[in-house]
């Protein structure tokens, strides 16, 4: 499966990593002052040396950084190997620059400090910040000539927490673009999956009450003419219908209600010959459970119709609750064996925080119960 990014999500990171090599290039800035003490220098040999030694510190710092940046774009973090071998090459720039230019050379491992919280893990990175601390503290007081200074150290300290806390607000921008990301997929799967359920359900009841008045057609079209016309005539508006409820399903306009589908069992059990025990209304069910029954009684009525083989059919109705049942061969009690349909409906009840009961029915057939709030 193709990656797909959401704009949104990266948005904030994207900006970052846009810019973050200009970010990274302006605090080269502070070079100035190692060069500033390299061009003091009166002899231009150790001129050239010295200024090719900041030139390839500079490189590495912003190439590693480069690096950096472009392995979290695409997912693919900086190896280890290569983020010790840049860092140890800048620690041997600074070692030659110390011994060129004393303390003044210290400066340059505040880069050094704030590269390895970025690229390496938190704890070779700590230990790395530790040596270099402990190296600027305590060379000044035992080399000759170099004057002890304790902002170095505070540099360090401070340069390497902030890089610590960025990398952090990055990391979890990063975990928040990805768990944002999932969460979109995730919601495409259940309207996937909501969608499928909906036209399983409309066109499973629908083609049932197809099928079974055009078999009465067919019986009728010798002995009742007429009454055959009239039931094809129905099975054309029924396809119509049908047409027309898979078209509001997928545009998210189709609502099911319980007092419409009352009508429509009791019509679709008179055409297969099943008698029909329904409520006269729907009146007493509450709006937030119309549609809930709705689904069930539909669901209800399409596996009485074409597996029960009952010859009666009833449907018990009150506010929180609706039943229907049947005289028939009855089916499995289960809602995962009982098809797409019954485990499309357990979905919806379980979604709608109700309870689904399947069983045997008072005459022996199956009985689907509805329950909520």
């Amino acid at each position: 499966m193709s990656e797909r990014i959401d704009p949104q999500a990266q948005e904030g990171g994207d900006r970052f990593w846009r810019f973050g090599p200009i970010f990274a290039a302006a605090w080269l800035i502070y070079l100035a002052y190692p060069i500033g003490e390299v061009l003091a220098k009166p002899s231009w040999f150790a001129r050239v040396a010295g200024l090719t030694l900041v030139v390839g510190f500079a490189l590495l710092f912003l190439g590693t950084f480069w690096a950096f940046r472009h392995g979290h774009r695409h997912d693919r973090p900086m190896s280890s190997a290569l983020a010790w071998s840049s860092l140890a090459s800048m620690l041997a720039i600074t070692a030659l620059l110390s011994l060129m230019l004393g303390t003044t050379a210290f400066g340059l491992t505040i880069y050094i400090a704030v590269l390895a919280v970025m690229i390496l893990p938190s704890v070779q990175s700590v230990t790395l910040v530790a040596a270099m601390l402990a190296a600027v503290e305590l060379l000044p007081r035992f080399v000759p000539d170099w004057e002890p200074d304790s902002f170095f150290g505070f540099q360090l300290i401070v340069s390497a927490l902030a890089a610590w806390g960025i990398t952090q607000v990055f990391r979890r921008n990063h975990e928040l673009a990805e768990a944002r990301q999932q969460l979109a997929d995730l919601a495409v799967v259940a309207e996937r999956e909501r969608m499928g359920r909906d036209v399983h359900d409309i066109l499973g009841h629908s083609l049932t009450v197809i099928t079974v008045k055009a078999e009465l057609a067919g019986r009728l079209i010798d002995l009742d003419p007429a009454r055959a016309a009239v039931e094809i005539a129905q099975v054309e508006a029924l396809a119509r219908e049908a047409l027309g409820d898979v078209r509001s399903t997928v545009s998210g306009a189709r609502r099911v209600d319980i007092a419409v589908e009352l009508g429509n069992a009791r019509s679709a059990l008179d055409a297969a010959g099943i008698g029909a025990d329904l409520p006269a209304d729907a009146d007493d069910v509450p709006l937030r459970n119309r549609e809930l029954f709705g689904w069930a009684l539909r669901e209800g009525v399409t596996n009485v119709i074409r597996h029960s083989g009952a010859q009666q059919c009833s449907v018990a109705l009150d506010p929180t609750s609706i039943v229907v049942s049947d005289d028939g061969r009855g089916m499995a009690t289960d809602a995962t064996s009982g098809g797409n349909g019954l485990r499309g409906l357990g979905e919806r009840v379980k979604a709608a925080n109700g309870t689904l009961v399947l069983g045997s029915g008072e005459s022996g057939g199956f009985r689907v119960e509805v329950m909520s709030q």
